[in-house]
């Protein structure tokens, strides 16, 4: 029998579910600041922010945040200057990663991952390293119930270039520039989208079939995706469903 009552163990979760909420909240306010800060306020004519502001609110951030970020990022508000950075490496199995930060430190940053790197196995490596197997593309995910002929009747003719069935979802990809005009499209013809956003897409991957393996690799990716500054780890592995699902179950 457990040593912990049920109400000990709800906390903990609801503590947990709590604090992943609210880094999910930063990152998001961190990404609209820097999208305002590069393309203006108006949502309208920068599609990036429009991007960010889209995917806050799916998020359930609060429009009076994401309006004070947005301010912050053109100025109108005091805030602090976060840049871009990105990060290659290797993880455990010669996995290809890529790191995508903004940090107000770029310094503390690059250590910060570099350590995250090593202490689980894996390694940090020279910028271009593993750039080359990556492409950056407009990734929008619809509800598996959808019907996939009506999906692809609307999808291709918005310029998607691919459809796949991701078990209990569709995922389409198109060109970074159409994943506006592709979702628009989407939700104009009375299809829901979960969600859209732009991404790194590997051009290759590398299999991983030894179930210890799999979760080194997992484990250190989870770890560079929990740290503050980090907003986004792409990765080529190709692990069993089902060893996914044990892992983060």
């Amino acid at each position: 029998m457990s040593g912990h009552s049920k109400w000990a163990t709800t906390k903990y979760r609801k503590g947990a579910q709590d604090k992943a909420r609210a880094k999910l909240f930063a990152k998001l306010i961190r990404q609209v600041e820097v999208a305002a800060r590069e393309g203006g306020g108006d949502i309208n004519t920068n599609a990036s922010l429009r991007s960010m502001f889209q995917k806050a609110r799916e998020s359930s951030v609060p429009i009076d945040t994401i309006e004070r970020a947005i301010k912050r990022g053109t100025g109108e508000l005091e805030g602090v200057r976060y840049e871009a950075v990105s990060y290659e490496g290797y993880a455990p199995g010669g996995v290809a990663v890529i790191v995508e930060a903004l940090t107000d430190n770029r310094n503390r940053t690059g250590s910060d991952v570099r350590n995250l790197f090593s202490k689980n196995g894996g390694s940090l490596a020279e910028p271009g390293a593993v750039s080359w197997q990556f492409e950056r593309k407009g990734v929008v995910s619809l509800p598996r119930s959808l019907d996939e002929e009506r999906i692809m009747e609307i999808a291709m003719d918005a310029g998607a270039e691919d459809i796949s069935d991701d078990g209990d979802r569709w995922v389409l990809t198109c060109p970074p520039g159409l994943l506006g005009a592709l979702r628009a499209a989407l939700e104009e013809g009375g299809l829901s989208v979960d969600s859209a956003e732009l991404s790194l897409e590997p051009s290759q991957t590398v299999a991983i079939e030894d179930e210890g393996d799999a979760k080194r690799v997992l484990r250190m990716i989870e770890a560079i995706d929990d740290h503050d500054d980090v907003q986004a780890v792409h990765a080529n592995y190709d692990i069993a469903d089902e060893v996914l699902a044990g892992f983060y179950s």
